[in-house]
């Protein structure tokens, strides 16, 4: 039953344009998921693999990081989420025959779904200085070659070390205990592309750069605004949630650029009658122009102390800075305000009144917020609005990142980040008897800006694309390029593994759905969801191949290779790397001295359901910020210039993708077939401009440095807010500039590029 790879790369030679659609999930979910599942993995594998997806024995989704319910379904997952399993279970398998067959050349030419259709690697593969193909080398050889090549550098800090989401507790905490030991604090992650943003404002804010919600909020809260997402693509199970809270009374208003199907209607595929009826979700729409949220949040707020329907009690228990940041807000102008938003004043006055009369409201969001250069003030916005009213340390109420990524949450709370606080590299110090560098490290973007300058000549990864992942798609293939030496940690063949440096290595390891089989016996690992709750994951498939090695496995005996015993100058420390690959209990022992909130990590990992981290501004009304309280915050409004006869872009996913995981080329919400070298634009802009549904065109960004192009996209006219157009990442990852970020995140700005159209040449 299972279908073999593509052999051509199909292109969008067969594009077409239908209708958008107005629900989302329902029967064609379910034959969709069913039938990727079944070309992968075949019948029997597809019906033993789902019927573990997210459960209390079985593994957590390698998708996204929405929470698990309490009582799980016996189908506990998406479309999308069937689609990531599906990939990662396939039948289908990439050796050195297929490497011989195939120059790095060949694989460069090569679109991002070609590649990720081929399967899972299965050996490690050596690209040697000046070779045109991947070769087959010994894993001890291969930890050799890396240990000698960064011991080789001029120093720590030559070598930047990724890590994207997909890793566990338990590989994040010794990943980033390697580099420590290496010497260098240059930990890029995955979240320095989505949700620093989030981290730096709700850190400032409320003292803890997490959301303070736990899926049961969700269903007692009285009013839920959906901002910057689109769930029914990005974490469809996120839809359950809102239709029970739905159902429990709340009032769903959503705030986005684009009317997104699954914010409308859900057909609920575990419920006949929900698959076949559905719920509408939103009450209402609110169709703002991208960048203006800050401004939007601003007016709500003005709107609320206004009205007197401030929590005066809470204010003055909780919260410093009040005063201050009331008085900016009567400052704020309301042409400001609408030509921002490209709302009316009655509708943002009609929400401010629905917030007011709310006693329980969750504000949630994703990337539509954080890729802005004011994604941070935008999210202190947020935060100024909710505590006007108490609504953080309730039931019912509080803040909701939606993560993307399924441990891009954990992977943090383990120490993968360029900014670690000293109460964590002190006890990391004392737990294991060296002293971890001080100095701050690279994030994503600073890692790019060094590989350009020379400053960066070895790049490590622990899976993830880097190079798909990240933005200036053409300075950053240069960069990536131009190293000494590239290491990728993979499940499946991406761009990344083409775009490669002067030696490059790919090192093939198990996925969360394979069994894990050490000294001690089968492991487990854990994971952190979106909303801190910590469990376990446990895989049961067989590895692809008898070479796959666990990320654990890579981790240490790389760390063996590199830090030798009887090595000169400061030794292994009391890390026993052997011991560690060898029970993964023992990781875990490290993990609950060195890092807070996960004392007695053996035994609460394995109650059922795992448990919950503390949030102090969630549990008790605590804010560990510099005042000791939940700080307002002023933030001057600055809104984006747009030249005449330009428009907004934001770079957004298909309904057949997943980050940088193309599954198919299709998304189906949005009415496009069989391509995704299109360009979404309001019709009214379409005819201010002089372009035609149907036309193509060149997408041209403008920067200071220059223009950027990507060439060949096809115009749909479509409802999106006026001024504002949207297209696909990472094929449009090429126009957003390396230099076009966040302040204070360094997020690549990639929801707010000036472009322009130009007809594309014959």
């Amino acid at each position: 039953m299972t279908r073999p790879p593509p052999t051509d790369d199909p292109g969008d030679a067969g594009l077409e344009v239908g209708e958008q659609k107005h629900a989302a999930a329902g029967l064609r979910a379910v034959t969709t998921a069913l039938s990727m599942s079944a070309e992968q993995m075949g019948v029997r594998r597809t019906a033993l693999t789902l019927a573990r997806v997210n459960q209390k024995h079985g593994f957590d989704c390698p998708g996204c990081a929405w929470p698990d319910p309490e009582h799980r379904s016996v189908a506990e997952f998406c479309e999308n989420g069937a689609k990531a399993v599906a990939e990662e279970a396939t039948l289908r398998r990439v050796g050195r025959d297929f490497f011989a067959a195939h120059p790095i050349s060949d694989l460069a030419g090569r679109s991002d779904f070609w590649l990720g259709q081929q399967g899972r690697l299965v050996e490690p593969m050596y690209r040697a200085p000046g070779a045109s193909h991947y070769t087959p080398i010994g894993w001890d050889d291969a930890f050799e070659l890396i240990a000698d090549r960064l011991r080789a550098l001029p120093g720590p800090d030559s070598a930047s070390f990724y890590t994207s989401g997909r890793a566990s507790n338990e590989a994040a905490f010794l990943y980033q205990l390697l580099v420590r030991r290496f010497g260098t604090n240059n930990l890029p992650d995955c979240s320095n592309m989505c949700h620093e943003s989030s981290g730096a404002a709700l850190s400032h804010s409320i003292g803890i750069g997490k959301g303070s919600v736990h899926l049961e909020d969700l269903y007692a809260a009285d009013l839920i605004l959906v901002v910057g997402q689109n769930p029914g693509t990005n974490h469809p199970r996120m839809l359950s949630a809102l239709e029970k809270a739905k159902k429990n009374g709340a009032h769903i208003v959503t705030i986005n650029p684009l009317d997104e199907a699954g914010l409308r209607r859900f057909r609920n595929p575990q419920s006949p009658i929900g698959m076949v009826a559905g719920t509408e979700l939103a009450d209402e729409f609110l169709q703002i122009r991208l960048s203006g949220d800050q401004a939007l949040f601003a007016a709500l707020a003005k709107l609320t102390v206004e009205a007197g329907a401030v929590d005066a009690a809470f204010l003055d228990q909780h919260c410093s800075e009040y005063e201050e940041y009331a008085a900016h807000l009567a400052t704020l102008d309301w042409e400001d305000v609408l030509a921002a938003t490209g709302l009316t004043r009655a509708e943002i006055e009609h929400l401010a009144r629905r917030y007011r009369d709310s006693e329980r409201v969750i504000v949630c969001w994703a990337m539509g917020l954080t890729q802005h250069r004011d994604a941070v003030a935008t999210i202190q916005e947020i935060t100024n609005l909710m505590l006007l009213r108490g609504n953080i340390g309730k039931p019912g109420a509080g803040l909701c990142p939606v993560r993307g990524h399924s441990n891009v949450q954990g992977d943090r709370t383990m120490g993968i980040w360029e900014k670690m606080p000293s109460s964590f590299t002190d006890a990391l110090a004392a737990e294991f008897g060296f002293t971890p560098p001080a100095e701050h490290g690279l994030d994503a973007v600073d890692t790019i800006r060094a590989m350009r300058d020379g400053r960066v000549r070895a790049f490590v990864a622990l899976g993830g694309n880097f190079v798909a992942a990240t933005p200036d798609t053409d300075a950053t293939t240069a960069a990536m390029g131009s190293l000494d030496l590239t290491v990728q940690v993979s499940t499946k063949l991406n761009r990344s593994h083409a775009i490669c440096g002067t030696e490059a290595l790919i090192l093939p390891c198990l996925g969360r759905t394979e069994r894990d089989q050490q000294a001690s016996g089968p492991q487990v690992v854990s994971v952190e969801d979106s909303m801190g709750m910590v469990h376990v994951s446990r895989g049961r498939l067989d590895p692809p191949g008898a070479a796959v090695l666990s990320e654990v496995a890579v981790i240490t005996r790389l760390a063996e290779a590199l830090f030798p015993s009887t090595g000169s100058g400061q030794a292994a420390g009391r890390i026993d790397w052997p011991g560690l690959r060898g029970d993964y209990d023992r990781i875990r022992d490290h993990i609950s001295r060195v890092v807070p909130g996960f004392e007695d990590f053996n035994a609460r990992v394995h109650e059922p359901g795992g448990f919950a981290l503390p949030h102090p501004p969630r549990d008790r009304r605590e804010f560990p910020t510099a005042t000791g309280k939940a700080r307002f915050t002023v933030n001057p409004l600055a809104t984006l210039a747009v030249p005449e006869g330009h428009l907004l872009l934001q770079t957004l996913r298909s309904h057949d993708q997943f980050n940088t995981t193309i599954y198919g080329l299709d998304d189906r919400y949005r009415g496009i077939k069989a391509g995704r070298r299109v360009v979404f634009v309001n019709p009214a802009d379409l005819d201010a401009l002089g372009f035609a549904d149907g036309q193509y065109v060149d997408l041209v960004s403008v920067w200071s440095d220059g223009d950027r192009r990507a060439a060949g996209f096809r115009v749909v006219a479509y409802a999106t807010a006026r001024g504002c157009a949207a297209a696909y990442f990472p094929e449009t990852n090429v126009l957003v500039p390396l230099d076009a970020v966040a302040h204070t995140s360094n997020t690549p700005a990639s929801k707010s590029v000036v472009i322009r159209l130009e007809a594309a040449q014959p």
